[in-house]
């Protein structure tokens, strides 16, 4: 272990300073989305792996209190599926950057058992919450998440717009010859329920590996076909990975993550946790950092804090999908944390 310590944010050699930490709390889920799990035969991870909320309590606020980390976001597998998630909600909702901010707490679900538990992660200072939905039509959405739970799904992003968790954002995945004629019919149900629609180019982190260039549903499609019934009017952004366009009438905004075609990868502020402790410093990446073995062997935080620091001044500049030297990740996406 290093001897020293180095305090500051966590830049990389390229200028960028890492301030969005995403925590994955299971690799667990009660869905079995074609392009992120197999329907069975998975091999989740022996409970005793997985990080316990005290541990991932103790990286959280090295990452907060010593290395700028100023939002965190969580995510799975299914986040919810993991007992009491309140109470790491309100664990992780007591730190305090060194400025003495409070940090931005939200959720990346399902939405299937939204409607039991908003409140209870909002009374626990949950602050906003991303809804996976691929599909509004009940047939379309069985064949893709292998579950008869569109209804409560629907009844979920209600209750968190009830609950006032804000903004409400509900994450499509574009695939070509899927649902890409659902494009319009989710912008519509943005404006009618006033919940912000983020639209996802598809990304080669499906479990069979079967991801084509040719499934990608750009993000200028997405735009124009949107513009071509609702005019819109593109709002500038900065380090966040959507694009963002407001209706020219007033009625809400869209989101577009251009992954694939329009990487942001020089702007990217975002580092991972996986379930089990490892840390990546980018959803593509093929090398990651053991955090659990240190953290349970008497690591002291200095010791984590300079390993930390260490993988992330090594960060590559991005991915390169669709080129010839494109490596994809060993792991899914419900074993990355979303």
């Amino acid at each position: 272990m290093s001897q020293k310590q180095l305090p500051g944010p966590l830049v990389d050699t390229f200028g960028r300073t890492a301030r969005d930490l995403r925590i994955s709390v299971t690799d667990r889920c009660n869905f079995r989305c074609v392009y992120c799990m197999p329907e069975e035969g998975i091999q989740f991870l022996p409970r005793d792996e997985i990080l316990s909320y005290e541990e991932i309590a103790r990286l959280a606020r090295l990452f907060v209190e010593d290395l700028g980390i100023e939002s965190i976001r969580l995510t799975g597998g299914e986040p919810t599926v993991r007992r009491d998630l309140p109470t790491l909600v309100s664990m992780l909702a007591a730190l305090r950057t060194p400025a003495g901010a409070p940090v931005e707490i939200s959720l990346t679900t399902n939405g299937s058992s939204l409607a039991r538990h908003a409140g209870l992660l909002r009374d626990a200072g949950l602050t906003r919450v991303n809804v996976s939905l691929d599909s509004l039509r009940a047939d379309r959405f069985l064949a893709i998440t292998r579950r008869d739970a569109l209804a409560d799904v629907l009844a979920g992003i209600d209750a968190a717009v009830v609950a006032g968790l804000d903004p409400v954002k509900v994450n499509v995945v574009a695939v070509r010859h899927k649902n890409e004629d659902e494009i319009v019919d989710f912008a519509v149900f943005g404006r009618e329920r006033g919940v912000q629609i983020r639209f996802i180019e598809y990304m080669p982190l499906d479990a069979d590996g079967t991801w084509t260039l040719e499934q990608v549903v750009s993000a200028d499609e997405i735009v124009d076909t949107i513009g071509s019934i609702f005019p819109l009017e593109e709002v500038a952004h900065g380090a966040e990975p959507a694009t963002r366009w407001r209706y020219s009438d007033g009625a809400g905004e869209i989101g577009v993550i251009p992954s694939v075609t329009k990487p942001f990868c020089g702007d990217c502020d975002r580092v991972r946790m996986t379930a089990e402790g490892q840390f990546l410093t980018c959803l593509f990446a093929v090398d990651d950092l053991d955090l659990r073995h240190p953290l349970r062997h008497g690591a002291s935080d200095a010791d984590i804090g300079d390993l930390i620091k260490d993988a992330v001044f090594g960060k590559w500049s991005g991915h390169r999908i669709g080129r010839v030297d494109f490596v994809r990740p060993t792991r899914s996406m419900s074993q990355i944390g979303g």
